[in-house]
């Protein structure tokens, strides 16, 4: 007996972006350089973790989908959510908001502190 495969993570993040930004398989497809006649079945065959994409195509799968790549591997929602909070920030708001929230934790080795180069 052959059964359906279970989505991937990737996947899952992968279809929910996809569908959140109202883009096809096809257009998504076209637009990481996979030949419009089988572009739709690719990325499907990503979404339903029939194939997991290369690390280079999962950039590029980023890229387009407009997310951080590690939100597409990010096994906790909740950070995953972060990065994509935190992807749509500029630069510059992001370093800041890093920089806050660290100082926010518990010392780990003793001191707390900045991630950011002091100026």
């Amino acid at each position: 007996m052959v059964t359906a495969p279970t989505a991937t993570l990737l996947g899952r993040r992968l279809r929910s972006r996809r569908e959140e930004l109202h883009l096809s398989l096809e257009k998504v497809g076209v637009a990481i350089g996979i030949d419009e006649s089988s572009s739709r079945a690719r990325i499907s065959r990503y979404e339903l973790g029939v194939h997991e994409p290369a690390l280079p195509i999962a950039k590029r799968l980023a890229e387009v989908i407009q997310v951080p790549l590690a939100y597409l591997f990010c096994e906790d929602d909740d950070v995953a959510a972060l990065l994509l909070a935190l992807h749509k920030l500029s630069q510059k708001e992001r370093e800041r908001f890093v920089d806050h929230m660290l100082l926010q934790l518990p010392p780990t080795d003793g001191t707390a502190g900045s991630t950011m180069a002091q100026t």
